[in-house]
């Protein structure tokens, strides 16, 4: 993944899985950025039942709960992938 791409983890405050899947996210040495839906009705609308939701905002891939490490790190491989193809 270009290391000029930003993720975004969508979730909600207390909540253990958006904790879980920051921890995986930490682990592959990734940072993403928290979008809190609680207080967006749309983004609930969106997310509400899905969350955690990695999201890639350059090509708008998304990867929603449930995901490991494993899955993760398919999700972040096969994005660069897609932005590589983007590129050629």
């Amino acid at each position: 993944m270009p290391a000029n791409v930003k993720l975004l983890l969508y979730g909600t405050t207390c909540c253990h899985l958006c904790e879980q899947a920051e921890a995986l996210l930490h682990a592959l040495g990734v940072s993403a950025a928290h979008i809190d839906i609680a207080d967006d009705e749309e983004l609930r609308a969106r997310y509400g039942t899905r969350i955690p939701v990695v999201r890639r905002p350059d090509n708008a891939t998304e990867l929603g709960w449930p995901f490991d490490r494993e899955s993760l790190r398919d999700f972040l491989a096969l994005a660069r992938e897609f932005n590589d193809d983007k590129e050629t």
